[in-house]
């Protein structure tokens, strides 16, 4: 089959799985080169439109391509993602690529000799490295935009948001660009883009991808990972880049089983806790509504379903525990250099002002008890937690925003419309989300699966079985 005749063959990444894909590669009923085309095609077409890719090198992706043709054609194992394009979130280091975190003051720092662990065992899987995707300046939000870049767009409706901090690389897989692409997530950022752009979406494990280099940020709140449309590739990729590293002093044990093999059949959970809102506070109607029918749905199929009230409240989660971590994490090595400076005026408005609070209030002290806080919720949730396999929460509160706005709740923008995610992160626990309907405008809703401390599997077999339940498989509308 000529190149040609390849890339005419080539499917829509959003209908076939990213492990049936690389197999397609692998046996040669496509090459590495015409996936690579259509994947540059395709953000020819739509990027202009999205802005979710940042930097792009076509001519190395198709050498990259060609490459691992030739090894295949000589009988090589290159790897279980062979030939699958990805873009990386432009927090993490790509080599030939700048990173620029999304801040004015990294846009013109040096192309990076080497990658970070995750995405050179992703290129050592047989990835092909496309490019970096658009991120929030640090990841520092929901949304994302940036002053370096501008905003990206969400491929589900003009104007609306795609979600953050991961938004360039949801926008890019739930549009097409790409089958698979990197996340990262310090209070949300793989979960939120992924709920609103119609994904399937898991923050792992603290250590489960090991971050770095550089090594991690945000004081252990955050965490790396693949970011696919549907959970199945989620696990297909973690088994290729799980296991420890050096850079990652986090990092746990690799697994001894496939991740991706315990999804084939996976059990039904006997017993789960819903918590329609873990801090008492307002969720909306419709997100409320649709998550409830999908619990309702597993709830059918045997498994037992206990709901509960208020567990923890909402200022010991985003204040006194969240905001200083996040923050303090970001003072000493990125912006207190820059505060008083030139450099100062073009850090994003909103996070100038949190950071200028923040050298106020966040000392040594506040951060000290922002970390005896996690340990406190982390007993709390896991005593509430006892006895059931997951816990399960709509994951955002608050309908998609538009670009630059807070999210809805009955139609009113609210600021804490993103505030259940980072409990997660705090309390260091596997979390996931899955799409559980549309709104009435089209919009995608997610559900989201807490788990136990390390039981990622748990959490990825819970939401395997949501998706095969609710039998949802939501692809953007083509843009125009």
């Amino acid at each position: 089959m000529s190149q040609e005749e390849a890339a005419m063959d080539v499917p829509d990444f959003r209908t076939v799985s990213v492990e049936a894909l690389a197999a397609m590669v692998r046996d040669r009923s496509l090459t590495a080169a015409a996936v690579t085309d259509h994947s540059l095609e395709r953000i020819d077409t739509l990027n202009p439109q999205l802005n979710a890719f940042v930097a792009l090198d076509a001519e190395d992706a198709r050498s990259q391509a060609a490459a691992i043709d030739e090894r295949l054609d000589a009988g090589d194992d290159v790897g279980p993602l062979a030939g699958i394009p990805i873009g990386v979130k432009d927090l993490a280091d790509a080599a030939g690529f700048v990173t620029t975190r999304g801040a004015m003051h990294l846009r013109d720092s040096a192309p990076v000799a080497a990658d970070s662990t995750e995405v050179a065992r992703m290129r050592a899987a047989g990835a092909v490295i496309l490019g970096k995707t658009n991120t929030p300046e640090f990841g520092c939000m929901g949304d994302t935009y940036n002053n370096v870049f501008g905003p990206t767009w969400n491929p589900w409706q003009s104007g609306r948001s795609p979600g953050g901090s991961s938004g360039g690389t949801s926008s890019a897989v739930a549009s097409g660009m790409v089958p698979v692409g990197t996340g990262s997530d310090g209070g949300g950022s793989i979960r939120i883009p992924s709920a609103m752009c119609g994904m399937s979406g898991l923050k792992p494990s603290h250590g489960r991808v090991p971050s770095g280099p550089p090594p991690p940020g945000l004081l252990d709140l955050s965490c790396v990972g693949p970011m696919a449309r549907r959970i199945r590739d989620v696990a297909y990729c973690l088994d290729a880049i799980i296991g420890p590293h050096p850079s990652d002093l986090r990092s746990l044990p690799a697994p001894t089983e496939s991740w991706r093999a315990a999804l084939d059949d996976p059990p039904l959970p006997a017993r789960v806790l819903w918590v329609p809102s873990f801090d008492g506070g307002p969720v909306d109607s419709e997100i409320m509504a649709s998550c409830a029918a999908a619990v309702e749905r597993l709830a059918a199929e045997g498994t037992e379903v206990v709901e509960a009230g208020p567990l923890f409240e909402p200022a010991g989660i985003v204040t006194e525990a969240f905001l200083p971590l996040f923050l303090g994490g970001l003072i000493a090595p990125a912006f207190r250099p820059l505060f008083g400076t030139d450099a100062w005026d073009d850090v994003t408005d909103w996070l100038a002002v949190a950071l200028a609070e923040a050298f106020e209030r966040i000392t040594v002290d506040t951060v000290s008890a922002a970390r005896q806080q996690c340990g406190e919720l982390s007993v709390q949730l896991g005593e509430a937690m006892s006895g059931f396999d997951a816990m399960l929460l709509p994951t955002m509160a608050g309908q998609t925003p538009v670009v630059g706005g807070d999210g809805t709740i009955d139609g009113v923008e609210i600021e804490n419309w993103v505030r259940f995610t980072p409990l997660a992160n705090l309390t260091r626990r596997p979390a996931s989300t899955v799409c559980s309907g549309l709104t009435a405008d089209g919009m995608p809703i997610g559900l989201s699966v807490f788990g136990h401390q390390t039981d990622d599997v748990g959490v990825l077999q819970t939401t395997a079985v949501f998706e095969d339940l609710l039998g949802l498989d939501p692809i953007a509308p083509d843009i125009d």
